[in-house]
């Protein structure tokens, strides 16, 4: 299961989504430091079909966790080499133009 958040305004849809352990946790590394709060990321929980329904259907996404950007990465949403990760957790944005 994943926690997942959506967000519209005008044309603009955005997806906020996470694996469910990661919600809560703060990533830091280096300088990087990723809060996943649920105020972001949100309390709904959606399978992973539901997830990518929304993924496809989504103008900007924000991802975390290895089953949340693994599944954009599975559906060509994102590219492989374009994940980074913040203390071994994958982190990935994705936009359509």
């Amino acid at each position: 299961m994943f926690h997942c958040r959506v967000y519209r305004s005008g044309r603009e849809t955005v997806v906020a989504a996470c694996d469910e352990e990661v919600l809560g946790r703060e990533l830091r590394e280096g300088k990087l430091r990723l809060h996943v709060t649920p105020n972001f990321y949100g309390t709904d929980r959606v399978s992973s079909d539901e997830l990518t329904n929304q993924l496809r259907g989504c103008t900007i996404a924000n991802l975390v966790g290895e089953r949340a950007v693994g599944l954009a990465v599975e559906h060509g949403l994102v590219a492989p080499e374009r994940v980074l990760w913040i203390a071994g957790v994958p982190h990935a944005q994705m936009a359509t133009l």
